[in-house]
């Protein structure tokens, strides 16, 4: 049974990947080559905002699925895996609207502070946190039973 997990694990791990992969295919995000050119003076894109938001949310979604398998086959845990779920989406919602906002004010309140908020929006980071998060918690439960 541990290898099927652990088979479910990576099976995560290679979506997320893949969702990276295909970003430039899938996904209308008209700001991928503004962040890559990492140049200042670019001029900015055009876009659209609704096919924009959508396209986030859809990668978003994506992102969050496959998040939700490494956590629940890490941890075999439901309830750590909607903990962990909740947690990305707050993250999300947090950060999605100030991202929005930093496009919205053409990136004026900082180039830098902009493209970090980007990641958080396009990336699952915050599962970089959780899983150790989880780990110690496991640990801390094992320890005191």
């Amino acid at each position: 049974m541990k290898i099927l997990s652990w088979f479910f694990v990576f099976a995560g791990v290679c979506g997320l990947v893949g969702v990276r992969m295909i970003e430039n295919d899938v996904f209308y995000d008209p700001f991928l080559n503004y962040f890559h050119e990492a140049n200042k003076n670019i001029s900015f894109p055009e876009f659209e905002w609704g096919k924009l938001i959508v396209s986030h949310l859809f990668r978003f979604l994506l992102n969050l699925f496959f998040s939700c398998v490494i956590i629940h086959f890490l941890f075999k845990n439901k309830e750590w895996t909607l903990q962990g779920a909740v947690l990305i989406t707050i993250i999300f919602a947090i950060t999605f609207p100030i991202y929005l906002y930093c496009i919205h004010s053409r990136f004026e309140i900082g180039y830098l502070f902009s493209f970090y908020m980007r990641r958080f929006v396009i990336q699952p980071l915050i599962l970089l946190l959780i899983v150790p998060l989880f780990y110690y918690r496991k640990q801390i439960l094992l320890k005191n039973s």
